[in-house]
């Protein structure tokens, strides 16, 4: 299996306003921070979580983070009993769906009768599984909050199949951060009228800390923007005709591997009327996965440019085709740039495409994505996974759909984890 750092520690900062007005995040409290998260990563799955408290008494959950996810859920198992959750009435204004749920046990979170269905998405379980929405009070470091809708399953009650199949050891469930209506940044805005805006930093070294977006000068920080586009066909596991995706894409134009443009048919890169190509980003892909016509080009110009600069081809090491001798590689491997919108380019450098996957091998941390879709009804040319994502500051602005990114903040002498 391929290493990876272990258990790294940042930020999440749900702020909802400009990085250079981050007192304004919070109308109702005289504290003037954005609401912040720590994010860890999980070693054996290179998946990215955080904690959060829920209920009474709090209760601290550890969940995923999904860019894709429509909402925040969670397991409220038999340990778990909150005497503030309230479950939202079914047809009701609340309500955003249509249906109704109910439950044969005692009354308890996640089995409670007229409630307004949740559908709670896993992508590593492949199926879409049932839960109730209620409120509940939600802590975020040691803020309380009122109001927010989380989705609360109970998975003992499923049988054959675990809605936590696949997620790290000791995680309880998901935080979706989608441009949805029930995801949290969306509710934080509502709740605080303020504009929908998040900013997201990935760890990868194993220090352990935090970095307080408040009294970091982050205006130092070179940003480029690009646009993000709207996907018009859903791409989640519901297929709702007419309804657009509600993932975040941007409009790659071309790929480049040192300079040189790969000969890919523009209508790979492009959004088709079926809602396929593209290319999206996601937190809960660990690597950069390529629909297979593009990744035989980008495989095959990726080997001929490290050829050129005289890297020593060795086996491939699974999941990963292209591997190397890591002696021979020193300060030489080649760049990747995806050219956006507007000639603006996401310049992808060693530190986000190389990975140590055993003793005196480096691979390529891209793979193979396949040419089918997995819980979708549609398939995306590129997914920028989490590996291609670490020491990268993000900031989704979901009110002017714009995403501004620093490319590896290791160049500017920062990092995303900080002892």
């Amino acid at each position: 299996m391929a290493s990876s750092s272990a258990f790294n520690l940042f930020l999440l900062s749900i702020a909802f306003f400009s990085l250079s007005c981050l007192s304004a995040s919070l109308a109702s409290s005289t504290k003037s921070q954005p609401f912040i998260l720590p994010i860890k990563k999980d070693p054996s799955t290179n998946l990215f979580y955080t904690s959060l408290g829920i209920g009474t008494p709090r209760q601290n959950f550890n969940l995923v983070i999904d860019v894709a996810g429509e909402n925040l859920w969670y397991d409220c198992d038999k340990n778990y009993n909150s005497s503030s959750y309230i479950p939202i009435n079914c047809n009701t204004k609340t309500c955003p769906f249509i249906g109704c749920t109910g439950c044969n046990g005692p009354y308890k979170p996640g089995c409670t009768n007229n409630t307004c269905p949740a559908n709670t998405f896993n992508t590593f379980a492949e199926y879409l599984f049932g839960g109730g929405l209620g409120e509940d009070f939600i802590y975020i470091s040691q803020e309380k909050i009122t109001g927010l809708l989380t989705a609360c399953v109970e998975t003992d009650s499923f049988s054959s199949f675990n809605p936590l199949t696949g997620l790290p050891k000791g995680t309880k469930g998901i935080i979706g951060l989608a441009n949805s209506q029930l995801a949290l940044p969306t509710q934080l805005a509502s709740s605080n009228n303020l504009p929908p805006k998040f900013s997201l930093c990935l760890p990868s070294s194993n220090n352990l800390g935090f970095t307080n977006l408040v009294v970091k000068d982050v205006s130092k920080f070179v940003f480029q923007t690009t646009p993000l586009i709207v996907n018009p066909v859903a791409t989640g596991p519901v297929s709702e005709e007419g309804v657009a995706s509600k993932e975040y894409f941007i409009d790659v134009k071309s790929v480049k591997i040192d300079g040189h443009v790969l000969n890919l048919k523009p209508s790979l890169l492009s959004i088709d009327n079926k809602g396929n190509g593209g290319t999206k980003i996601s937190t809960t892909t660990p690597f950069t996965e390529l629909e297979s016509t593009v990744y035989k080009t980008f495989i095959r110009d990726f080997f001929k440019k490290a050829s050129d600069r005289r890297l020593k081809k060795v086996a491939s090491v699974e999941p990963f085709e292209a591997c190397f001798d890591s002696n021979t590689i020193g300060n030489s491997w080649p760049t990747i740039d995806l050219v956006l919108q507007g000639g603006v380019q996401w310049t992808i450098h060693g530190a986000n495409s190389i990975i140590i996957a055993k003793k005196n091998v480096a691979c390529l941390a891209f793979v193979d994505g396949g040419t089918e879709p997995r819980m979708s009804f549609v398939k995306a040319s590129i997914v920028i996974g989490g590996y291609q994502l670490q020491d990268n500051l993000l900031e989704f602005d979901l009110a002017s759909s714009k995403l501004s990114f620093s490319s590896s903040l290791l160049l500017q002498n920062e990092t995303c984890s900080h002892s």
